[in-house]
């Protein structure tokens, strides 16, 4: 009786599909009986998929989401809280193995899945988007490199996914994650490869859900971290133009609860577009005081007018694939941040936003911030009054 069973087990592991996701598909994963470029998306979200467990990370949720980019900054916030609820999160990743271990800790034994891919190559995304029912797209570039440009990362990235979760046949959710400010008229090229991106996606996926979230705040951010490093390393900060811009920053957790709070609902949220800004709105000046105030210390600036930022960041820009070695990684004077800082960027009068998906976002004073204490000279506890505050060298 043990040889047949141990005859019948192997041969179900030989015929069984499920570890197919490693190796090229054929048609019948994909909706083959189906016309290639006819929407499969249900109409009434994930609701209806088979939950088990009492909600907790050992629980399952029913979703088998593939996050593309889910080694990004959003991204680590997402998986957490997809894991949370006990959802199968497939983590396509290109880099080294180390690049999605942090991730594997976030949920349950056999939650979190690593899956190896080549973005450039059409089977490697059918892989790891085979056994999933839903697909979030985190995939995007605030900066060129010489192998991948704003177009291709921002733009046909997302159009390709779309257009294979079309042809999946087993998609029932597609979010993709775009930037407020995204417009075709916009002077950033960034800005404009995310327009770019959205009216792809709706194209293809006109059941489709888009995010388009403020600059984000939180631990890892590329704003407040970037200001700190530099205002403790050079005792002054560039403020760019006059510091007058105003934006609408949010908490990076608010904006992965509102993917969430999203993929969750009865289909309401998909043809949709939400703005996802913060509470409040700050001019630049105004968040680098908020920055100032946390490291304790005494704020000094450097005003810089935007022709000549822009001149400063010029030449990277010019020498990227010109010259036979990488350029390094633009932070304060990047060309189309400085492009994107130039004009106000909040969330639009009529728009979708939080309040829409049942949501309340955090005020950035307080606990979201709390982060850049570990900027503070002599540790979190100094400079409690302002009196410590650290005055900064003089000027010879």
């Amino acid at each position: 009786m043990q040889a047949v069973s141990r005859r019948l087990g192997h041969q179900y592991i030989k015929q069984s599909p499920a570890i197919s996701y490693l190796y090229p598909l054929s048609d019948r994963y994909y909706g083959g009986e189906n016309p290639r470029y006819q929407s499969t998306l249900t109409t009434k979200g994930v609701g209806h998929l088979v939950r088990k467990g009492t909600g907790g990370r050992s629980s399952v949720s029913g979703i088998v989401a593939t996050v593309f980019g889910a080694t990004g900054f959003l991204g680590r916030y997402l998986v957490q809280q997809l894991a949370k609820m006990g959802s199968q999160v497939l983590v396509p990743f290109r880099g080294s193995e180390d690049s999605q271990r942090h991730l594997k800790l976030m949920g349950d034994l056999g939650q979190i899945v690593p899956m190896k891919y080549d973005p450039r190559d059409e089977n490697s995304i059918k892989a790891v988007m085979a056994k999933a029912n839903v697909v979030i797209n985190l995939i995007g570039r605030e900066y060129e490199t010489r192998n991948y440009s704003f177009e291709e990362v921002n733009h046909h990235m997302a159009e390709q996914l779309a257009m294979i979760a079309k042809e999946h046949g087993g998609i029932m959710r597609f979010i993709q994650v775009s930037c407020l400010g995204a417009s075709p008229s916009s002077s950033s090229r960034m800005l404009r490869s995310k327009a770019a991106a959205e009216e792809a996606v709706l194209r293809e996926l006109p059941e489709a859900t888009v995010m388009k979230p403020a600059v984000m705040i939180g631990t890892e951010d590329r704003i407040l971290n970037t200001w700190a490093h530099f205002a403790k390393k050079y005792s002054f900060l560039p403020l760019i133009g006059d510091g007058s811009t105003k934006i609408q920053p949010v908490y990076v957790v608010d904006v992965a609860s509102a993917i969430v709070t999203a993929l969750k609902d009865d289909g309401t949220s998909m043809g949709k577009v939400y703005e996802l800004g913060g509470p409040d709105i700050f001019t630049v000046h105004q968040l680098t005081e908020l920055m100032y105030d946390v490291i304790r210390e005494w704020p000094r600036y450097v005003k810089i007018p935007f022709p000549i930022a822009k001149a400063i960041a010029m030449p990277r820009e010019i020498l990227l694939k010109k010259v036979p070695f990488p350029m390094p990684i633009p932070t304060i004077f990047n060309l189309d941040l400085i492009e994107a800082l130039s004009t106000d960027t909040l969330v639009s009068e009529n728009a979708l936003t939080f309040v829409d998906l049942g949501i309340v976002p955090h005020k950035l004073k307080g606990y979201p911030v709390e982060f850049l204490i570990q900027y503070r000279k002599g540790g979190p506890q100094y400079g409690s009054t302002v009196s410590e505050k650290v005055t900064p060298q003089s000027w010879s």
